[in-house]
This record gives C-alpha cells, structure tokens and sequence, in this order.
C-alpha cells in the first residue's frame, strides 16, 4: 500500500524529531532514571537538549540533503566540521579521533576508521544511533543495507558496526513504510530484521528479541538478556524491543528505552526514531517538541528529506 506524500511527510518529522527528544529525554534519564521523577524534570525544563547523536543525524542529514545519496568524503566533512563546531556535544573518542587524523595524515575517512582498535575499527552504537535519515531516505530502495553500511563506514569499519547501523535502518524503513490504520504485525517486523542481519551477532540478538517478546518478558529482564553496553548488538536490540513493546504509543516506547539502564541517550534516539517513523509527528507530545533544541531546523531537514 502507497503512502499519501502528506502522511509519508507527518512519518519523516517524527522520526526526526522523536530521535532527537529520544536522545534528550534519554541523556535526562541518566540522573533521573525513575519515570515520575523524569516526568517532572522534563515538564518543567525550558529546552531539551541533544547530544552528539542528534548533532551527527543532523550532518548525515545535510550531507543527504545535498547530494541524495551516502558520500563518505562529503559525510566525513559534514562530520568533522559540525564537531568542530560543537565539541562539546559528548562525542565519543573514536569520531574526533578519526577526525584529527584525517586532518593530519590526509588519510581518507575509512582508512582511519578502520585503523580504530587495533586495526578492527568500532563496533559501538556511533553509526545506528544517527541512521534515521538514511532508513528515511531510502526506506524503499534495495540499496537500503549498502547505503546505510557507507554511512557507517566513515567512523564505524567494523562488520558488526556497519551491520547494526543497518538493522535499525530497516527497522526505521519498514515503520515509515507501515500505515498506520492496519492492524500492526509485530512478528513480521521482527523477522525481517532477522532475515536482514549479516552478522551472527546481530542475528542472535534480534532473535532473542523475538523470543523475549513472544515469552513477554519484562523489560528490566529483557534489557538484562540483551546487553546494556555501547556496544550496538548490546544496545540497538533493546530499543527494537522497546518499539515492539509498545507500537502504539511514543511515550510508552520511549520510557521503555530509557528508563531500563544501559546507553540512555542512544537507545532513546533509536527508539523514538523508529516509534515516530510509524506513528507520526502527531504522536509525540507537542510539549515536548516545543522544547526540543533545534526542533524547527530538524524539522527542515526532514521536509526537505521527504520533498526529496
């Protein structure tokens, strides 16, 4: 079923915007990791505030904007520059790594990714937790896995990096090409993330994600089984699981993700990324997408992504 261009437009703001109030609702829940009391600190904040995951969707976003398809040099740059600009973002230590030494060796941004941790590159969260304006992007194209492992590639080199980055892509994917008024098929989704992985790791994860849904495991357990690392197979699959928990509802997605331990902040930007994919902008509260930084030039970003 085709998506009216309006309601594809309403899918790509909330992603977007759901990302980014994932990753600030999620960096808050780190001081305040009981629903009430972030409840109440987040109503009564002027602005929220992102961190480097929204700051580095924002430069995949630009970089797409510009040339419509994944230029790791252009993506590298975008990068770079906006650190430049914003280093205090939170950024962790392989981006300005891999940035500092492009600028001084002249290597190109692969190369130096991949030299990260002896010469296997990264495997964290870095490269799924930016990835919603490629699972927008391309949300219809078969080049979906290739696309999003050069997007990865340029500070994430290893397999299991490129391949996580990729998974939350498809999940992103298939929820902005859901509609929403058909009845939601939770085995299905999961299935085709599995079929879609290319690493025993995440293959395994999102498998055991299945299994802790299907046995409705509760979410402190199931954040336990599935890891509560950086790493992205230790992460990304708990905020699948967080979206598939609670499909119809962005807040019960989102407190799902954060309020569970583990990477806050980044499992709130892959959450909320995925839920306000499939429910839409109208779905997040508006108080709380008042108070998102940024929140009219994200939302640019993202009517210029659907305009295409």
């Amino acid at each position: 079923m085709t998506i009216a261009k309006a309601d594809l437009r309403r899918k790509y703001l909330g992603c977007m915007i759901g990302s980014g109030l994932g990753d600030a609702i999620g960096e808050i829940a780190f001081q305040y990791p009981e629903k009430e009391r972030l409840c109440i600190q987040v109503e009564g904040m002027d602005q929220l505030r992102y961190t480097d995951d929204t700051a580095m969707a924002i430069g995949l976003a630009e970089s797409l904007q510009r040339v419509r398809r994944i230029d790791q040099e252009d993506l590298g740059d975008t990068f770079s520059r906006n650190y430049t600009r914003e280093p205090w973002r939170g950024d962790a230590m392989g981006p300005p790594a891999i940035f500092a030494r492009v600028q001084r060796s002249g290597v190109s941004y692969i190369e130096a990714a991949r030299a990260l941790f002896g010469g296997s590159g990264s495997f964290g969260n870095g490269a799924a937790m930016r990835i919603a304006p490629v699972g927008l992007v391309f949300h219809r194209s078969p080049d979906l896995y290739s696309q999003a492992c050069a997007s990865a590639e340029v500070t994430h080199a290893h397999p299991i990096g490129m391949d996580g980055a990729a998974v939350q892509a498809l999940a992103i994917a298939t929820a902005t090409s859901l509609p929403q008024g058909e009845q939601f098929e939770e085995e299905k989704f999961i299935r085709k993330l599995i079929e879609f992985a290319r690493t025993r790791e995440i293959q395994v994860k999102m498998r055991s994600v299945h299994t802790l849904l299907a046995e409705r495991v509760l979410p402190d357990v199931a954040a336990e089984s599935l890891g509560r690392s950086v790493a992205v197979h230790e992460s990304m699959p708990f905020a699948i699981y967080a979206f598939l928990k609670h499909p119809k509802s962005f807040e019960g997605c989102l407190f799902c993700a954060v309020l569970n331990g583990g990477d806050r902040d980044t499992l709130g930007a892959m959450a909320g990324a995925i839920s306000g994919a499939y429910l839409g902008i109208e779905a997040i509260p508006p108080t709380w997408r008042e108070k998102l930084e940024n929140a009219q030039y994200i939302a640019q970003l993202a009517e210029s992504l659907a305009d295409g």
